[in-house]
């Protein structure tokens, strides 16, 4: 199964746990009195929007490239990436917004079995977001990365709400709204998480150079085709789950055209066979100076 497959299918995955989710705190947030389960369960309905949206950013990604897209059509995960961001601010602000209205208003303490629910809601998010984080670390997919954050964050606001009813709870009167201040600070996290999402999709965008691991596997394999005497300038953009590599080899001046050519074709299949994330690569041949005999000031040697 290629990355492409690997990444809608834990997508599906995502859309299904976040759509019973999102059932199960509504009726448990209406039903136990928690305002914060309540909260917990509008996140969980934008999340099931994000994952679509991921879904679908996914499989454009797929199409081959054409006359128009020659690079493919990678760079919508970014773009992708920008739109879940957006859900993300959205929902952390309306928890915000209803945590602040439910601390103004009296209400009943949440029911004790509510913590129940959250136990298990905390458990399973957490388990999602290590399933998908780990997809999107093999795939090389921002969306899905994004996708997984919603997940943690989904987690961190269900922490929140645990230990809001809890305290609500163990005190008793007066301590109503324990859970409401718990929500609100479950938001806050919610939008730090958002910018440390953001950050890495808008250096895509901007073609950033972040991938010194690679470049430098790069000129590792460079070496080990026969005629490269070396690399200079290599410059690494990634679009999708690919990364479009341009790179100056150096070779042997003396070599004709016709062998430089050659070369070029070699390198970039073996670098294209040893390393499958690429994606375009262009070489550029460079001539070995140690090797080239510097005229007189007369045109002679």
């Amino acid at each position: 199964m290629n990355n492409e497959h690997t990444a809608i299918r834990t997508t599906y995955f995502s859309i299904i746990g976040n759509t019973s989710l999102a059932l199960i705190k509504g009726l448990a947030g209406f039903f136990g009195n928690s305002y914060a389960l309540i909260a917990d369960a509008i996140e969980s309905t934008t999340d099931i929007f994000s994952s679509l949206l991921v879904l679908f950013g996914l499989k454009y990604a797929k199409r081959p490239a054409d006359e128009n897209h020659p690079y493919g059509h990678g760079k919508i995960e970014p773009l992708i990436t920008f739109l879940v961001v957006a859900f993300l601010v959205t929902s952390a602000t309306v928890i915000a917004y209803e945590s602040i209205q439910n601390i103004r208003t009296p209400h009943k303490i949440p029911k004790p079995w509510t913590l129940l629910v959250l136990g298990g809601i905390i458990l399973w998010k957490e388990i999602s977001f290590r399933i998908v984080i780990k997809k999107s670390k093999e795939t090389n997919s921002s969306s899905l990365k994004a996708d997984a954050w919603h997940h943690r964050s989904d987690a961190i606001t269900s922490v929140m709400a645990f230990i809001g009813i809890s305290i609500a709870l163990l005190f008793g009167k007066g301590y109503e709204t324990a859970d409401d201040w718990a929500a609100l600070l479950a938001s806050a996290f919610i939008l730090y998480n958002s910018y440390l999402i953001f950050r890495p999709a808008l250096g895509e965008i901007m073609d950033e150079h972040l991938y010194d691991d690679l470049l430098e596997e790069i000129r590792e394999e460079s070496i080990k085709v026969k005629g490269v005497v070396g690399t200079e300038k290599c410059f690494i953009r990634k679009a999708g789950m690919k990364y479009h590599v341009d790179l100056h080899a150096i070779v042997d001046a003396e070599i004709s055209v016709k062998e430089g050519h050659y070369i070029a074709h070699q390198l970039k299949d073996h670098l294209r066979k040893e390393i499958p994330n690429l994606g375009h690569v262009l070489i550029h041949i460079e001539p070995d100076t140690c090797t080239v005999e510097t005229p007189s000031a007369d045109g002679k040697n």
